[in-house]
């Protein structure tokens, strides 16, 4: 019997299945060990040993691999074809070795595709371990172990509010922040176009302004009305008649297969998925045998792939759109051992797969390789210049004509800004025709600032630099997102407050290891150790040189040290020139103190210096907003009371408050209301909370509407029920709150979320449980109706798969049930009065 080791089940079930009764296929669940979360996992010291710890809750599979491996005759590692699927192997190959269970033949496959002609043929062609894969795996693995381990403690020491800081996270942080410092500085510019809507054979079109007065007129030429009113007018005036007519023919080429960086790239653009959400989606079709191995640099495919391609282009359209010869694409990555082939379909014929955004995914991917196998596209660009009868003024038209589609037949490649004004179509015109002119307008503008990152934008600026590899990217954006150093907006980056301060320290202290090059560049030396052509030791030992000496030189910084260099660091975004020339620093409340960063067990805020007389504070990122306040902002007086009102900010967010000193009313502006709205009567609403709504129609008891910790909600004898928005907790009545109350009783049961299962996912593979997404108090959790297991905040409920739930289900049982948390957990300490007043527990613990 030879035992056969794959990352997942679903791989595991599907190999068998092809492989046969003289095979056992067994599934790791990804890696088995990694480095101990503590100081010394990594040695520096000893040639960078490290020290493996295997995984809690691999226990199980481990113990399986374990015991087939002592009755296999041979052990076959078959994990996914690239550094960590190596790793995965060679840990496996280690745990194996340690338990004594080490079969006397080992050996190594890969196969781009889990197919059956792919696997088997993947079996004809074993080979040992790649140990310049697997060196590259330990520098990676080490290097992130010691910049986290080194520098997140000078962090928790000197950066108060920061929570850690990775080697390339830091470094797409910084991006992130850059170009918000760029939108920040950045001053708009007026501008006017003038164009005019013409009319020939019936078929409108636009022309711009290109000459006026003689004067050539680029995109700011024309900076104010009076000048873009003369320009109008001109043209109203003018009699224009087509001066030349310039056609040009134009080839576009189909673009190559998706690598993992361009597909995270075309699946945010035009379907909206996040990068970690397009990986597991492809993960999924890749495992049930629908595409080929989705982490890869590579846009080649392999010679059958292009010529099924090519029937398959042939047999949807004709022989016309089959070109002469088979298209081939070059490789752009640097590490030939890790460029695999593109990602495409495993059968060309087939069109669709799976459902829902699964099918969305596979479509994305089956149209974009098929296309690269297809015809170039023939267009025509056609120019046309119009020109009064002075001669000094004219209009310019563009527009272009497909000729023969071919490829965009199929598949159009997505842009992050788009401008189709030379799509337009124009109708066909002769030099010397007078198209009617309909009417002449005069529009202003205002350039733009650069646009904020998107994640289809990131990632391609991210491959651009070098900065990380595109099979880590997914991980990197949402490691951004969770430890709240960014938000998405409108499928934007912004920088929160905390990240801008990190980016801050970083570029402050550490320069060296945030820049760009230095990240580029040691990407490469990765490369170089996966490649064979450098030694992982010697790049480690060149990093850890340079690195723990300059950490140990911040770690000796006073916290006073760092913040004040930080406050001179920061100085043009935190204390900017005013507009009337007044000192940035002078307090506004005391107006003698001078304000500056300061550092609070919260984060970082600005102060004055006249503290504790003084109390002024700001929030460290209200300095880059529009028209923030230095302080209290009146409102007006409360109507009964007759107490003055202030807007305020405070460390938690802005808020209202009533009156003053320790008896004054507040109420924090909630999330879905912008600060800029908050006037006095919402204001005096907010103060007002809780609002009685009115008695309960079957208790007599009074039904209030407030504001909590999670939000709107409603209360009625101690049961509660959750409101949509801020504006239903003014807006709702008694029937709507009765009806909301007694579903929430229905459906919560004991506050554990609704009864009703969210999705169905399935039986368990091992156990046959039926698993359930439910909705709890805390979020999205699974269920097997014994075990519940929370989903991570990487884990998008919508894209749950059977085996990542059952995955989640197992390794929550294995961790055992949770301790019961509260006052009587100490009642045990106590020594029992007698023996007979233990006698009950102890039959109760028989009886459990």
């Amino acid at each position: 019997m030879k035992l056969v080791v794959v990352e997942s089940p679903a791989k595991a079930k599907t190999i068998e299945k092809y492989l046969g009764g003289d095979y056992r296929v067994l599934a790791s669940y990804g890696h088995v060990r990694d480095l101990p979360a503590k100081d010394g996992s990594v040695d520096p010291d000893h040639g960078f040993a490290m020290e493996w710890e295997t995984y809690a809750d691999k226990t199980r599979q481990l113990k399986a691999i374990t015991d087939e491996a002592k009755k296999a005759d041979s052990l076959i590692l078959a994990t996914d074809p690239d550094r960590e699927g190596e790793a995965i192997s060679w840990h496996v190959q280690a745990v194996l070795q340690k338990r004594r269970a080490l079969p006397k033949h080992v050996e190594r496959v890969t196969f781009n595709a889990i197919t059956k002609s792919a696997v088997t043929e993947a079996m004809k062609a074993p080979r040992a371990l790649d140990e310049n894969l697997i060196d590259a795996y330990r520098a990676r693995r080490a290097l992130d172990y010691l910049v986290g381990f080194t520098l997140s403690p000078v962090l928790w020491r000197k950066l108060p509010g920061a929570k850690s800081a990775g080697r390339v996270q830091s470094v797409t942080l910084r991006l992130i922040v850059d170009r918000e410092r760029e939108i920040e500085v950045f001053r708009p510019q007026e501008y006017w176009s003038v164009s005019a809507l013409m009319e020939a054979d019936g078929q409108e079109f636009i022309a711009r302004l290109v000459r006026f007065e003689g004067d050539k007129i680029d995109r700011l030429t024309i900076g104010d009305e009076g000048r873009a009113m003369a320009a109008k007018a001109a043209v109203e005036a003018g009699h224009f008649t087509v001066g030349s007519v310039e056609t040009k023919p134009m080839v576009r080429n189909p673009p190559a297969p998706f690598t993992t960086s361009t597909l995270q790239q075309e699946a945010a653009r035009k379907l909206g998925f996040s990068a970690s959400h397009t990986m597991r989606l492809a993960q999924s079709l890749y495992e049930d045998g629908a595409i080929t191995y989705m982490r890869t640099d590579g846009v080649q495919m392999a010679g059958e792939a292009v010529a099924a391609a090519r029937r398959a282009v042939a047999d949807r359209y004709d022989a016309g759109y089959v070109p002469d010869k088979p298209r081939h694409y070059e490789t752009k990555a640097k590490n030939a051992q890790e460029a695999h082939e593109a990602i495409r379909p495993t059968d060309f014929s087939r069109d669709h797969a799976g459902s829902g955004d699964h099918a969305k995914l596979y479509s994305l991917i089956w149209k974009r390789a098929l296309a690269s196998q297809m015809a170039s596209a023939r267009l025509e660009r056609t120019t046309a210049e119009l020109i009064d009868g002075t001669g000094r003024t004219a209009l310019r038209a563009t527009g272009q004509v497909v000729l023969f589609p071919g490829f965009l037949a199929l598949y159009e490649e997505g842009t992050d800004d788009s401008d189709d004004e030379e799509s337009r179509r124009l109708p066909r015109l002769s030099q010397g025709d007078s198209p009617a002119k309909k009417s002449v307008h005069a529009e202003q503008h205002f350039t733009q600032p650069p646009p904020r990152y998107s994640e289809a934008s990131l990632v391609k600026k991210m491959e651009e630099l070098g900065i990380g590899r595109p099979s880590t990217y997914a991980s990197i954006l949402q490691t951004l997102k969770d430890r709240e150093y960014v938000r998405v907006e409108r499928n934007r980056f912004i920088p929160e407050e905390s990240g801008r301060l990190l980016t801050a320290f970083l570029e402050r202290f550490f320069e060296r290891y945030v820049s760009f090059g230095f990240t580029a560049g040691l990407e490469e030396q990765l490369d170089d150790i996966s490649g064979g052509r450098a030694e992982w030791q010697a790049v480690l030992e060149a990093f850890w040189r340079d690195f723990k000496p300059k950490t140990a030189e911040v770690m000796e910084q006073q916290p006073s040290e760092i913040t004040a260099a930080l406050d001179e660091f920061l100085a043009p975004y935190l204390f900017g020139e005013k507009e009337d020339g007044s000192d940035p620093r002078l307090c506004p409340a005391c107006g003698d103190g001078r304000l500056a960063l300061r550092g609070g067990r919260f984060g970082a805020f600005v102060a004055c210096s006249n503290y504790p007389e003084c109390k002024f504070t700001r929030r460290f990122g209200q300095a880059g907003e529009e028209g923030a306040s230095d302080g209290p902002t009146p409102l007006g007086e409360d109507p009964a009371s007759g107490e003055p009102i202030t807007l305020r900010s405070g460390r938690f967010g802005p808020y209202v408050q009533q009156g003053e000193g320790k008896e004054a009313k507040r109420a924090s502006i909630p999330k879905d209301t912008p600060e800029a709205a908050t006037d006095l009567d919402w204001a005096v609403k907010l103060l007002s909370l809780p609002r009685t709504i009115g008695n309960h129609p079957e208790s007599g008891k009074p039904i209030t509407a407030s504001i909590g910790r999670y939000g709107p909600y409603l209360a009625h004898d101690g049961k509660y029920a959750k409101l949509g928005s801020t504006a239903e907790v003014f807006e709702t009545g008694m029937n709507a709150a009765v009806a909301k109350l007694a579903d929430a009783a229905n459906g919560a049961g004991r506050g554990r979320g609704t009864r009703e299962p969210l999705k169905m996912l399935g039986k368990h593979p091992r156990t046959e449980a039926e698993l359930k997404l439910m909705e709890g108090r805390f979020g999205p959790y699974v269920t097997d109706g014994t075990t519940n297991a929370t989903l991570p905040k990487s884990l998008a409920p919508e894209a749950l798969t059977l085996e990542e739930a059952a995955q989640l289900i197992d390794e929550r049982a294995a961790k055992g049930p949770a301790a019961k948390k509260g006052r009587r957990k100490a009642a045990p300490a106590k020594k029992p009065a007698s023996a007979k007043k233990a006698a009950p527990a102890k039959k109760a613990a028989k009886k459990k």
